[in-house]
């Protein structure tokens, strides 16, 4: 075989190379391409699945969120009214209605039959025998119930921060609530003592809170049972949720303190207006009797006497009204 040959043989083996190259080339290149396509559509296609069941999730929680609450509202709607027994239980007072209206009517008497034995007449016994038996058992319910809830509330963010312990600690929320049923001082030992026997009997979490906020209707309460209803249903980190409402909860506390000091001086000046009329009526009384005689013993002296009383009531419940505040 000469050398033209060869050669010729040779050119044509490298053109058939090239060409083939080229075609390998061009083919493969389209199938990476396509490949490449598809991989980045499935990814697209997988993020927007993933966006969607985010979305999804969201949603379910969002309205597992709006009935819990709606739930929760409507419950404490249907307990609106407040029973002489109900009102017993919130002052911790473990008194039967019936054994009240007899301390009632107990308390009637003895103010009725003092005003008498001062010597006043029949008119002023009724009436202070209907403020005795209907004003002041009842006053005094009201303050005990205001004073057993400013003491709950006064240990009621401690009492959540053991649980936030208990439950970084890996321990269930319900050994937590034992901790605090034998531990916590009281008024929060004794309404969680009662929540812990409920589930004993087989009263769920929920239900045990709502008589627990229907013997505390305190905001805190209520927040508190929001935040362990919503986790319930919805899950998350029940750790953190409950030390942020602990922290809320001590806010509130500083907040309620500074109104509290900043109203003070608000406060004095309204007892001593309030003090002042019948403080100067009593130094009268006592270093000038006769003075006051046309006061006290006439009747236009009464109707003075009634009138300046109404006028005095009037201000000092205007005073209130604006010293007051809810917080």
């Amino acid at each position: 075989m000469d050398q033209t040959t060869l050669l010729v043989a040779g050119i044509a083996m490298l053109a058939a190379l090239c060409i083939g190259g080229l075609g390998f080339a061009f083919v493969g290149g389209d199938n990476k391409k396509s490949k490449r396509m598809a991989q980045v559509a499935g990814s697209e296609r997988g993020r927007r699945r993933s966006a969607e069941s985010e979305a999804d999730n969201s949603d379910k929680r969002r309205k597992q969120v709006q009935e819990t609450l709606k739930t929760i509202e409507q419950r404490q709607k249907a307990q609106q009214k407040v029973t002489l027994r109900l009102r017993l239980e919130r002052a911790g007072v473990e008194m039967t209605p019936r054994n009240f209206y007899m301390l009632s009517a107990t308390s009637g008497l003895v103010c009725a039959a003092l005003v008498m034995f001062m010597g006043y007449s029949p008119l002023i016994g009724i009436g202070a025998a209907f403020a005795g038996a209907l004003g002041l058992p009842r006053w005094v319910l009201g303050f005990m119930i205001s004073r057993r809830q400013k003491a709950f509330l006064g240990e009621f963010a401690n009492a959540i921060d053991v649980i936030v312990r208990g439950v970084k600690a890996g321990l269930p929320i319900n050994d937590c609530l034992k901790i605090i049923a034998t531990e916590a001082a009281e008024p929060v030992r004794t309404e969680f003592q009662d929540l812990v026997e409920g589930q004993r009997v087989g009263v769920t979490l929920d239900q045990g809170l709502a008589k627990v906020y229907e013997r505390m209707p305190l905001a805190e309460v209520n927040f508190f049972q929001i935040v362990l209803a919503i986790q319930q249903k919805t899950g998350g980190n029940l750790a953190e949720a409950l030390n942020n409402l602990s922290k809320v909860l001590r806010d509130r506390k500083r907040m309620r303190a500074k109104i509290v000091a900043i109203s003070q001086e608000a406060k004095s000046s309204a007892a001593i207006i309030g003090v002042l009329p019948p403080g100067v009526m009593a130094i009268l009384y006592f270093s000038a009797p006769s003075y006051l005689d046309p006061l006290i013993t006439t009747r236009p002296g009464h109707m003075i006497i009634v009138g300046g009383l109404c006028w005095m009531g009037i201000g000092v419940l205007i005073m209130r009204k604006m010293i007051n505040f809810n917080f």
